[in-house]
């Protein structure tokens, strides 16, 4: 299925596409149609995923044979975030490529404003500082962001006010579908619900200077709508291989980046082994994978500009488009 949140007639709901997007089953008004007297389980995504694997089968018998009454065209709605408030989110960093260029780009950055930039980049090069850690290939390392923070597409994103330097990273998210503690490797992808596009919007320079304290990205990631999500989340069973799925990024229809989930180093499974260490997952957590190799504006030695639409596309899932403006630029729709 591919499973949508949306906004219409003022009041917000859950959706499945069908009609190759260009229509949509209300879910919750089909139940009620049928007289089901769970319906609470279709208030919102969240419920509908902690419902469980009985409710996502009505929800496929319906869409197989869709009741008219409860069907609207796409273009009647809008879209949110498919899952607008995530019980948590965990940025991943599972691409090696990304990494490397991410520490490319930072030798590169300091060696830009230091008063000689080639003695500067021959120091950041030599002390070490900027080689990839061997912890990275034993665990896959992650941050905690911001489940507040969300937005989904066509959502415009103000920079933050002490940010000159906006950037995208081009990602692809798990959502968890079935709690688990201590999950075995084997068995990992059995807790997944489903995947969905994830840009990570980053304030660069700030991310530049707080990182150096050892601790994390902090306000570099964390401000309003950083997290956009969507178009919609599809579930793992249409999905199919999930290391097989080209992700492209376009800027203003111009493409900028491209890559695959293929080239992910730690695994959905790995991370979710990882994680899940003494640790209960829960139904709604959101896992992502981190920036595929040159998924990213600063990775090609540019940034974004007051304006611009960013367009990220996973093959299976969709696109998820976003416009970025500086805090003090006039804004046009």
């Amino acid at each position: 299925m591919r499973l949508i949140t949306y906004t219409r007639n003022g009041a917000a709901g859950i959706g499945a596409w069908f009609d190759r997007d260009r229509q949509v089953l209300d879910l919750k008004k089909a139940a009620m149609l049928a007289a089901d007297q769970a319906v609470d389980e279709l208030a919102d995504m969240q419920s509908f995923i902690e419902a469980g694997p009985a409710r996502w089968e009505w929800a496929r018998r319906a869409l197989a044979s869709p009741a008219s009454e409860a069907v609207f065209p796409t273009a009647a709605c809008r879209l949110l975030a498919p899952l607008p408030r995530p019980a948590q989110i965990r940025d991943f960093l599972c691409f090696e490529e990304h990494l490397k260029d991410a520490f490319a780009m930072a030798i590169d950055l300091r060696s830009r404003i230091a008063d000689d930039p080639d003695k500067k980049r021959a120091e950041l090069k030599a002390s070490g500082m900027f080689d990839i850690p061997q912890v990275w290939y034993e665990r896959p390392i992650y941050y905690t962001c911001s489940r507040f923070a969300v937005c989904g597409p066509d959502t415009d994103v103000i920079w933050p006010s002490y940010s000159r330097m906006m950037d995208y990273e081009l990602e692809c998210a798990a959502i968890i579908g079935k709690a688990g503690r201590d999950i075995a490797k084997d068995k990992a992808l059995d807790h997944i619900f489903g995947y969905t596009i994830f840009n990570d919007f980053s304030a660069r320079d700030e991310q530049m200077i707080v990182m150096e304290g050892k601790l994390g990205p902090g306000k570099g990631k964390d401000f309003d709508n950083a997290n956009a999500f969507g178009p919609c989340i599809v579930t793992a069973d249409e999905i199919g291989d999930p290391y097989a799925l080209v992700m492209t990024a376009r800027v203003n229809g111009e493409e900028w980046s491209r890559g695959s989930t293929a080239a992910m180093y730690h695994k959905f499974e790995d991370i979710i082994a990882y994680v899940s260490r003494s640790e209960t997952l829960h139904p709604g957590e959101v896992l992502c994978s981190g920036t595929v190799g040159t998924g990213s504006a600063a990775e090609q030695g540019k940034f974004l500009k007051s304006g611009d639409v960013v367009e990220l596309q996973i093959d299976g899932i969709g696109i998820l488009r976003n416009r970025v403006f500086s805090a003090d630029a006039p804004r046009t729709t």
